[in-house]
């Protein structure tokens, strides 16, 4: 009413205004919070699907392709899609040290497959069977032995490169220690001799 009348913005500076504002950054999102509704709105999905026969096969070839790279992982020791209990650093070290190792353990299946056979052969009231069986247990205790001789010898390895030991990992290559080195998952990555660092 009173006062002075306000200038129009001339054209020129219009131009200018909306050259620089398209040339700024955004500040912030550059958009408005959607609002609950809307976010919820789209969550939403039916808690059975539509099409249930779709919905099965895609999971199905879902789960194949996982068993697959989980199976391609056990070969080549890709760590992102090995089995949780083969995961991580520590696990790694302990398979690749006990690989590394000679192990009596490895041949204490075929020790006892060979006394299995032989108490079948020799009749159980001949005296050859207590050497059979003497022998037996000297193997089994000469694995047990070793097995705790490599159990000190790793928890000292890994205490020494990480500073703590996992829970479990000792067990982890013991009991790797008692598998035939052929049949071994993950598959043996490293040489005799070829001890990790």
């Amino acid at each position: 009413m009173f006062g002075r009348k306000k200038e129009e913005p001339s054209a020129q500076s219009v131009v200018d205004q909306a050259h620089a504002a398209a040339h700024d950054p955004v500040i912030g999102k550059g958009a408005p919070t959607p609002k609950r509704k809307a976010q919820e709105a789209a969550r939403k999905r039916p808690l059975v699907p539509t099409d249930r026969k779709a919905s099965k096969e895609a999971e199905r070839v879902a789960i194949q392709d996982q068993r697959q790279k989980m199976r391609q992982a056990l070969d080549t020791g890709e760590e992102k899609y090995l089995p949780l209990r083969d995961k991580g650093p520590q696990k790694r070290f302990a398979r690749d040290y006990v690989d590394a190792r000679f192990t009596l353990g490895e041949y204490l299946m075929f020790g006892a497959l060979l006394f299995v056979v032989v108490s079948f052969i020799i009749p159980s009231n001949n005296a050859q069977i207590t050497y059979v069986l003497i022998g037996f247990w000297i193997m089994f205790l000469a694995v047990f032995v070793d097995v705790f001789i490599l159990s000190r010898q790793l928890r000292k390895r890994l205490t020494a490169k990480f500073g703590e030991v996992e829970r479990g990992t000792v067990w982890y290559g013991c009991m790797r220690a008692l598998q035939f080195r052929k049949l071994r998952l993950p598959k043996p990555l490293v040489k005799r001799g070829q001890y990790p660092s």
